[in-house]
C-alpha cells in the first residue's frame, strides 16, 4: 500500500473518529454565536457562548477525552485492566512505520501442520520457542489487516506434549512490534496460565516452565491487557496434552481454529482495515474464519474413503460459540470440550465455546467434497467454512444419487 493511501486512512481516522466531535462543537458554537449576534448585543452573545463552552467542556473532558490519548473516544469499560482501545501513540507509530511490518502472503496456518503422536511412555522435558509477530496480511481477497500472531500465522503452532511432561516455553517479542505481549496457556496450573511470567516488551524474551498435569486439548493466547483485543488480532493457538496412555491411532490429523475479526470497514471493503473496538465490545465481527482468513483451510485437506480422520478444532473467539459441523458426515466420536477422558458417539454437531476446543473423529465411506462449517449458517457468508475432499470408489450401498459434474459448493 502506498504512502499516500496510508496517509489518507490515517487522516480519515483522526478527523472522523477522534476530532469529529471537536469540529462539530466548533462549528455549532460559531453558528450559535452568529445567530445570537444578529439578534442580541455582542456582550450577550459572548456571555452565552462562554456558558455553552463551559458546559461543553464540563461534559466532554471527563467523558470524551481519551485516557492516554486512545482510540476510540467515549469508551467506558469495567474490566480489571485497561479497555480494548488503542493508545493514539501506537496508532500513529503503526502508520508511521507501516512499511516496516512484514507482509505475510498467507496468514493461514496449514491444517496439516500437526506434530506427530508421542510414542514414549515416560514423562520428559519438552522445550518450545514462540515469537510474537505483528504483520500485515489478507483476511479476504484484497482486504488487509494488521495481524498480531504467534510465529507469523493464525493460529500459532500446535504444541504437543504428554501428560506429566515438564514444558519449558520461551516467548520472544519481535523488536519491530509496537505492543507488549505474553502467553496464557489453558493447560497451565498457575497464575494467569503463565501470562504473568511472560509479559515481554518489543525485543524482550522470557521463559516459563510448567508441568502438564491434565490431558486435553487446550487453547493458548495472548492475555496482555486488553486480552480480547490481542486475541481478536489473531494471537491464539492450541496445545495438546496427550493422556499417559496415548490416543488411538488414526490415519490423518488436522488442526483448525475458528476466529473473529472486527473491522470498521463493512464486509468486503478492500484495502487496509482499521480495528473496530466498539464492534468487539458488541460481539459483532465482520469476518468469522477458519485459520485466520477466508478459505484458510480450503484445498489443503485430502483424505481417502475409509480413512479415520481426527480434527483438533478450537475456537479463538473472542465472543461467539461455534457450532462445529461437517456437512454430509457424522462424527463417530467426539471428546466434548476436548476433555479426553469422556467421549460421545454418533454426533451431528458439537458446541465449541469461545476459548475452548473439541476433538472429533470421523471417516468418509463415500467420496466427494465435505464442507466444514459453523452451523450458525449465516456465518458462512462471513467466511466460516472450509472444504475437505475424500477420494475413492463410489459406494452405492451407502449413498446412491447423481452428483453433478460441477456441484454446488459443499456437495
Amino acid at each position: 500500500m502506498s504512502h499516500f493511501i496510508k496517509i489518507i486512512y490515517f487522516v480519515r481516522l483522526v478527523l472522523v473518529e477522534w476530532f469529529g466531535l471537536v469540529i462539530a462543537y466548533f462549528f455549532a458554537g460559531l453558528f450559535i454565536y452568529l445567530v445570537l449576534r444578529r439578534l442580541h448585543s455582542r456582550r450577550f452573545s459572548v456571555a452565552f457562548l462562554l456558558v455553552l463552552l463551559g458546559a461543553s467542556i464540563f461534559f466532554y473532558v471527563p467523558r470524551g477525552l481519551p485516557h492516554g490519548f486512545q482510540s476510540p473516544f467515549f469508551l467506558t469499560t469495567y474490566g480489571p485492566a485497561p479497555g480494548p482501545g488503542l493508545p493514539f501513540k501506537n496508532v500513529y507509530e503503526f502508520f508511521k512505520n507501516f512499511d516496516r511490518f512484514p507482509r505475510v502472503q498467507d496468514i493461514a496456518r496449514d491444517p496439516n501442520a500437526v506434530p506427530s503422536p508421542i510414542e514414549r511412555k515416560i514423562p520428559a522435558t519438552v522445550e518450545f520457542h514462540l515469537t510474537a509477530k505483528e504483520v500485515i496480511g489478507e483476511i479476504a481477497p484484497g482486504v488487509y489487516e494488521n495481524f498480531w500472531t504467534f510465529d507469523g500465522t493464525i493460529p500459532g503452532p500446535m504444541l504437543r506434549v504428554r501428560e506429566g511432561d515438564t514444558v519449558k516455553l520461551t516467548l520472544t517479542n519481535d523488536p519491530i512490534n509496537l505492543h507488549h505481549h505474553n502467553i496464557d496457556l489453558h493447560a497451565v496450573s498457575g497464575p494467569g496460565g503463565g501470562a504473568v511470567s511472560t509479559n515481554v516488551l518489543p525485543g524482550e524474551t522470557k521463559t516459563l516452565t510448567f508441568k502438564a498435569l491434565h490431558p486435553g486439548l487446550f487453547v493458548y493466547h495472548c492475555a496482555h491487557p486488553n486480552a480480547a483485543n490481542h486475541m481478536a488480532h489473531g494471537m491464539y493457538g492450541m496445545i495438546l496434552v496427550e493422556p499417559a496412555a496415548g490416543l488411538s491411532k488414526v490415519d490423518k490429523e488436522y488442526y483448525i481454529m475458528q476466529g473473529e475479526s472486527y473491522t470498521t470497514g463493512e464486509l468486503g471493503r478492500k484495502g487496509l482495515q482499521i480495528f473496530d473496538t466498539e464492534a468487539l465490545l458488541d460481539g459483532k465481527p465482520q469476518y468469522i474464519v477458519f485459520n485466520g482468513r477466508v478459505g484458510g483451510v480450503n484445498e489443503k485437506m485430502n483424505v481417502k474413503t475409509g480413512e479415520k480422520v481426527r480434527i483438533f478444532f478450537g475456537n479463538g473467539g473472542v465472543n461467539l460459540v461455534s457450532s462445529f459441523h461437517v456437512i454430509g458426515a457424522i462424527f463417530d466420536r467426539v471428546y466434548p470440550e476436548a476433555a479426553l477422558g469422556s467421549v460421545e458417539k454418533d454426533v451431528q454437531t458439537t458446541l465449541v465455546p469461545a476459548g475452548g476446543a473439541t476433538v472429533a473423529e470421523l471417516s468418509f465411506p463415500v467420496p466427494g467434497n465435505y464442507m466444514l462449517v459453523d452451523h450458525a449458517l449465516a456465518r458462512i457468508d462471513r467466511g466460516a467454512w472450509g472444504m475437505m475432499h475424500a477420494s475413492g470408489v463410489q459406494n452405492p450401498e451407502v449413498y446412491d444419487g447423481e452428483i453433478p459434474a460441477h456441484p454446488i459448493v459443499g456437495h
